[in-house]
């Protein structure tokens, strides 16, 4: 078996270090301590977090939508397999390292989608972007750390609280659609959705995209009107 080999390594703004690696054509990035936060084998939780939330949302001629964490673009891309030419995909992303390793180490992964004209991509916090005025995107999707069990940042709890909810659903358009990424079920999760006003619905998906390996979970919940 090959060996995995460092390509780069960088700090979060909380000062965790990040790893990439490389291994034949897989890449994995790692926090410091070794545990795996992405691996380019394991694309099938982040597409489905695109597909089942814009399943949901159903045809708009011009959909704005919000994607919290770059990851290694699984999420975008599925965005951007659906959305239509006039479509219009923000994406903050708060370790601005991503997008350079994206073009330097990742081309074969990334298939050039954040050259798309559609993409905006931001250096910031996504709640930062959720919290600026008014209903502003018809979906917002949120694969941040390991979901709303945070693994890397304390501060990415805030966007799961019920404070944070509250104002992803002000952020959304009537009938806006906030998809959310989690490693895990999580019931209380689910209830404090549903206190913020969302209907919502929790659904688990492979990790892979195969029938077998190991299961995440998607939250899908609506902004009623």
């Amino acid at each position: 078996m090959l060996p995995w080999e460092l390509l780069a390594t960088t700090r979060a703004p909380d000062g965790d270090t990040l790893r990439l690696f490389r291994r034949g054509g897989e890449f994995s990035i790692r926090l410091g301590d070794g545990n795996e936060l992405m691996n380019s084998r394991l694309s099938g939780s982040e597409e489905a977090l695109a597909t089942l939330t814009l399943e949901r949302l159903g045809p708009r001629p011009a959909p704005r939508m919000l994607i919290g964490g770059l990851g290694l673009g699984f999420t975008l891309r599925a965005a951007l397999a659906m959305a239509p030419p006039e479509g219009d995909l923000v994406v903050s992303e708060v370790v601005p390292e991503l997008a350079d390793w994206a073009d330097a180490h990742m081309s074969t992964v990334f298939e050039g989608c954040l050259s798309d004209p559609r993409v905006d991509l931001r250096v910031g916090d996504v709640g930062v972007e959720i919290r600026q005025n008014g209903a502003r995107f018809d979906a917002i999707l949120l694969d941040v750390d390991n979901g709303p069990d945070g693994l890397t940042r304390p501060g990415n709890d805030v966007l799961y609280s019920r404070a944070g909810l509250r104002a992803a659903r002000t952020a959304l358009t009537p009938g806006g659609v906030l998809g959310v990424w989690s490693a895990a079920p999580d019931r209380a999760f689910t209830e404090r959705l549903s206190q913020a006003g969302f209907d919502v619905e929790a659904q688990t998906v492979r990790a892979g995209r195969t029938k077998r390996g190991v299961r995440h979970t998607v939250w899908i919940a609506v902004r009623p009107g």
